[in-house]
């Protein structure tokens, strides 16, 4: 049986992660708690193998709950919270999941597939997610969006990025992953030795390309390795121009 606790603030929220849980009979609820001193306390001394634990609560956040009790004395994580704001955080924090509220019977499942491989790889006291972590290492990422669940995106492993309306769509190995950021706030914050944006609607990696064609009054052409090709902008030729001067 997989010990598990839930922590919410809402005795509402809490139900919707116990009711998935009990009709899943190699779950054990364990106990509930309704606020980060009372979890800090279940987690010491039922010490579960599972905590879904909500991000935001009054007094004591999810995170200080980890802080409280530690890393290392933690069990497996599951994060649940209405915002992906604290995604990157949840992650580093060793969590095995992000549930963002509302999440279906679909998304819920997927998870608890999770716990249970992460589980039969380490052992009910093991390693919970080092390994995830260690792929992913220290390199800066971007949180992006598939099918109803949040993926890290390392900055060496993207190609372009589009403007999609008030978000973004990074292209990255072939997949395309939507960004809960604007163009603006990416090029603001994407490193400019290595990203550029060629045109309001793309940001390049650098690295990335391959040729330039120019076009008539400034314009362009940028092919990527990917085999994309996109328009340059005169407005924004200059960061290019940088780059080729390198």
């Amino acid at each position: 049986m997989i010990r598990t606790l839930i922590v919410d603030d809402e005795p509402l929220a809490r139900r919707a992660v116990r009711a998935p849980l009990e009709a899943n009979g190699d779950f054990e609820i364990v106990a509930e708690a309704g606020h980060g001193a009372a979890a800090v306390e279940a987690i010491r001394a039922l010490r579960p193998d599972l905590v879904f634990l909500d991000v935001q609560m009054p007094e004591m956040s999810g995170f200080e709950v980890v802080e409280a009790v530690g890393e290392d004395a933690m069990p497996l994580i599951v994060f649940v919270t209405a915002f992906d704001a604290y995604a990157v955080r949840a992650f580093e924090a060793q969590a095995l999941d992000y549930l963002l509220k509302p999440f279906d019977d679909l998304r819920f499942g997927r998870v608890l597939e999770r716990v249970r491989r992460q589980l039969e790889m380490h052992g009910e006291r093991g390693d919970r997610l080092r390994s995830m972590l260690s792929e992913l290492g220290h390199a800066p990422k971007l949180v992006a969006r598939s099918h109803g669940s949040l993926r890290l995106v390392r900055l060496d492993e993207i190609d372009w990025i589009a403007a999609a309306g008030d978000y973004a769509e990074v292209h990255s190995n072939g997949r395309t992953l939507l960004l809960n950021d604007s163009m603006a706030s990416l090029e603001a914050t994407l490193p400019n030795e290595a990203f550029a944006r060629i045109h309001r609607s793309a940001i390049v990696r650098l690295e990335r390309v391959t040729e330039i064609r120019p076009g008539a009054h400034g314009d362009g052409v940028v092919r990527l390795a990917c085999g994309t090709e996109l328009r340059l902008s005169r407005r924004y030729r200059q960061a290019i121009d940088a780059y080729l001067r390198r």
